[in-house]
């Protein structure tokens, strides 16, 4: 039980990691820029396909406990993102780097809260 309990920690510590290295890389950015610049576009690609890989190794449990996160969502978005490589649709990744990331990232850090107190 205890190593998956830590599996389930690094997942999640996987998953804010990557929100939070994402978040820091378009502090300030503007969507124009963002869509110009394909090292940024890559990277924040390259970042929400860890989310969403790290999503498919969660627990059912853990997944099933935590509703408010779409799990599936995130899981979907990467098999976009690692599948359609060369058409991905930068401005659907910059709404989702913006909007959806920021809000999955409050979640993740209110489960790691009550599911990891210590």
């Amino acid at each position: 039980m205890r190593r998956d309990r830590e599996r389930i920690l690094d997942i999640m510590l996987d998953i804010r990691e990557a929100l939070d290295s994402l978040a820091r890389s378009l502090v300030d950015c503007k969507e124009a820029d963002f869509l110009s610049n394909d090292l940024l576009c890559d990277a924040s690609a390259h970042k929400l396909t860890i989310v969403g890989e790290a999503a498919a190794r969660m627990s059912d449990e853990i997944k099933d406990r935590h509703p408010q996160i779409e799990w599936r969502k995130a899981i979907a978005l990467r098999n976009v993102l690692v599948h359609e490589y060369f058409g991905v649709d930068r401005p659907m990744v910059w709404e989702v780097a913006i909007v959806d990331a920021p809000l999955l990232r409050d979640r993740i850090a209110a489960i790691l809260l009550a599911e990891f107190p210590e």
